[in-house]
């Protein structure tokens, strides 16, 4: 999702330059893992709020997907850090400078532009608030997430609170990205989608990302299974209360 938030924001006028410019050229700007890394998390992050809507039996459901969206963060992250040139948050985190020359016209990338980037961070920082406090939230009924019962009730409902409420300011960011991406689409003309799924961008100028190293592929997937497993508890959250109160003994007495 954060690559295709930055391709509705970022990149789409390198895309309407190379339609006028005789020179255009065909280069690869984003890597096969960065792409299914974007679809996941789309269909995980789906799944994640329509099951808690739903609520009841689907709460369980809701807890896998809260895991899912657990272990394609943590990828996330190590690709970031190692992964190639336009998926390396060091390529497009923003300054206030590149700021300033994007509103000024004066910017000139094949990656995520400085506002698309902003908008990387902030869903990927909203993400890992929603599956990090959903561990070990409760719904008030018979669900807890995995970690639930390593903190204190008085917590877990603070965090809980927490969980809930970010919901409204992550729908809030994918109805933005729609409304982004409708708009490059139909208004602008420029094909901000399909690079999302062929990895390939037709641009005035610019490099292609370096290839991805098959070790630090390996790496990030053992990693985000590793974390994804460690924070599983008995394989996720599950439909469980909190043990019921034993009922007292009943010593039976002597008649005399």
């Amino acid at each position: 999702m954060s690559a295709r938030l930055a391709s509705s924001d970022g990149a789409a006028d390198q895309g309407l330059v190379a339609a006028r410019s005789p020179s255009a050229r065909r280069i690869r700007v984003w890597d096969l893992p960065l792409r299914v890394f974007h679809w996941s998390l789309a269909v995980a992050v789906g799944g994640a709020v329509l099951t808690g809507e739903l609520g009841g039996n689907w709460m369980d459901l809701h807890g896998r997907f809260g895991l899912v969206v657990v272990g394609l963060l943590v990828f996330r992250v190590v690709w970031g850090l190692a992964g190639p040139t336009h998926a390396r948050f060091a390529s497009f985190a923003p300054t206030l400078r590149s700021v300033r020359a994007y509103l000024a016209g004066r910017w000139q990338g094949v990656g995520h532009n400085p506002l698309g980037a902003l908008s990387v961070f902030a869903l990927l920082a909203l993400l890992a608030t929603q599956a990090g406090t959903g561990l070990f939230s409760n719904d008030d009924v018979a669900f807890t997430g995995p970690l639930y019962g390593t903190v204190g009730a008085g917590l877990a409902d603070r965090l809980t609170g927490i969980h809930r409420l970010s919901v409204d300011v992550l729908l809030g960011l994918v109805a933005l990205h729609v409304a982004a991406v409708v708009y490059y689409v139909r208004v602008r003309r420029d094909p901000i989608i399909k690079p999302m799924l062929t990895g390939w961008k037709e641009v005035a100028h610019g490099e292609s990302t370096s290839r991805s190293r098959p070790a630090v592929l390996v790496l990030a997937v053992l990693l985000a299974l590793a974390v994804t497993y460690r924070v599983s508890g008995a394989g996720g959250g599950q439909a469980h209360g909190p043990a019921p109160t034993p009922a007292p003994t009943t010593v039976n007495r002597p008649a005399w």
